[in-house]
């Protein structure tokens, strides 16, 4: 196990290492370092590597799994006809993910390999890199392209959950607000500045360098027979592992100094959670996940531990996800709040487990993106996994546990402020429901009940009328104090 370095998180690996080659003995492999760990750059033609791609079913990396073969052959298509770009998406949104970071920040090389043999294989002539934030992986991205002296674009994306969303990105990178477009646009055909455009992730591209690199043969050595590599995995928000696919999941845990705990949640707030049974035995696999109730996704492994109250945290990362979105349709608007309240009343003993799943099914499947529906699979896993811990809050109103806030998020958990009621003052006008439904509903009385979570960015300025228009001067925003929190 490498330690933690100054730049960035602790990196380990099961049985040799690929991805993360040379770590043991170098902070961050320049380009005479990366060359002499790495090699030579092959740079194949298309159709032999779309046939390398095809023989290993290399998948994107970043949470769809894609096959990657068939988005060189969608954009491929378009060679005699436009002018392609090659997008490496390294947004890396999602709190609990690091993996990204690490290879930008450690091995910047094995990536912009990645883009390009992509670009040669595509005869393209642009290569944007799109990075979250200001901090080491940019500067240390920014210094690689510097001593290969490539001619790439590099593009800074906000950081929220949903900025690497694909959509998003290409809306980032063409100046665009970076948010998901709300239909579905295929990016092969048309993303930055309405070209054809290849688009995957940071490790998407790692991948296919050491594809390049070892040949399909050799790739294929390591894994399972359906899914041949390894894989990049952040565990605990402070780990990152490379293991071979299939390896089980207790192994990566007992590799990372952790073990499963309450449960495991696998794939990040989109993904599932596991029972700690489960979790130890379980191959890390999209199929074998996916079977257990979970998701590879972009390989984010969150272990809950114990002394913390499992549906405290399912209902604060909630709480994070409905002001994390866009909203752009009703089932972000109003179902996710529904979600949360759902949580909250389960959580005091005045709801069930059935309001969860009641609101978790509303707007199924009819979502501007995938945010609504993988935000409600999260909620409804945990309350399948957490059966026990459920019924103690049913029958008492609470399991007498506090919400440590294990789970990591971001600095700020949501918008830039809260709505708080006075109630000193509150006469149960309602006027404050009526101007911001996603956040107040009324009681049978006619008194406003308040979500407890963050004002998303588009509710804001109906917030803020709802403060000034309060006829009782009742309704106040705060400002974010105690929610600060660094990331696990």
């Amino acid at each position: 196990m490498t330690g933690p370095t100054l730049m960035g998180p602790m990196v380990t690996h099961v049985d040799a290492p690929r991805l993360t080659l040379g770590f043991d003995r170098f902070e961050r492999l320049d380009l005479d370092r990366h060359r002499a760990v790495h090699g030579r750059l092959y740079e194949p033609r298309l159709s032999k590597l779309m046939a390398m791609a095809d023989q290993v079913d290399l998948r994107g990396r970043g949470g769809a799994a894609f096959p990657f073969a068939r988005k060189l052959r969608a954009v491929g298509r378009h060679m005699t006809t436009g002018d392609i770009a090659v997008v490496v998406n390294a947004a890396e949104g999602e709190p609990g993910s690091l993996k990204d970071h690490v290879l930008l920040t450690r091995a910047p090389h094995l990536v912009l390999d990645g883009a390009v043999i992509a670009a040669h294989a595509l005869e393209s002539r642009e290569i944007i890199i799109a990075v979250a934030g200001k901090g080491p992986a940019l500067r240390s991205i920014r210094a690689a392209i510097a001593e290969r002296k490539l001619p790439v674009r590099l593009v800074e994306l906000t950081e929220r959950f949903i900025s690497g969303e694909s959509g998003a990105v290409v809306r980032a990178v063409n100046g665009e607000t970076p948010v998901p477009p709300g239909v579905k646009v295929r990016t092969a055909d048309f993303g930055v500045d309405g070209r054809p455009t290849l688009l995957s992730n940071t490790e998407t591209f790692a991948q296919l360098a050491v594809l390049s690199s070892l040949g399909a043969d050799l790739y294929a050595g390591v894994g399972t027979s359906t899914e041949p590599g390894t894989v990049l995995l952040t565990v605990g928000g402070s780990t990152v592992v490379e293991t071979p696919i299939g390896t089980p999941l207790g192994t990566v845990l007992e590799r990372c100094g952790t073990t499963a705990g309450q449960g495991v949640l696998v794939g990040g707030y989109h993904g599932g959670w596991l029972t700690p049974a489960v979790a130890t035995h379980v191959p890390v696999s999209r199929a074998g996940l996916t079977a257990a109730g979970g998701t590879l996704g972009a390989g984010i492994v969150l272990p809950l531990s114990p002394g913390t109250c499992p549906l405290g945290e399912v209902t604060r990362i909630t709480s994070y996800l409905a002001a994390e979105s866009a909203g752009q349709c009703g089932p972000c608007r109003l179902g996710l709040p529904d979600v949360v309240r759902a949580l909250n009343a389960l959580a005091d003993g005045s709801g069930g487990p059935e309001g969860v799943r009641r609101a978790a099914s509303i707007g199924r499947g009819r979502g501007a993106c995938s945010h609504p529906d993988g935000t409600a699979r999260f909620a409804l896993s945990a309350i399948e996994v957490f059966e026990q811990d459920l019924t103690v809050h049913e029958v008492r109103g609470g399991c007498g546990l506090p919400v440590r806030g294990f789970l990591p998020l971001p600095m700020i958990e949501g918008g830039d402020g809260r709505l708080a009621v006075d109630w000193t003052r509150c006469d149960g006008h309602g006027l404050c429901a009526h101007l911001v439904p996603e956040i107040i509903r009324l009681d049978r009385n006619g008194y406003p009940i308040v979500l407890n979570t963050g004002i998303p960015p588009w509710v804001e300025s109906n917030a803020r009328r709802a403060v000034a228009m309060c006829p009782a001067l009742a309704l106040r925003l705060t400002t974010p104090d105690v929610r600060a929190e660094r990331r696990n």
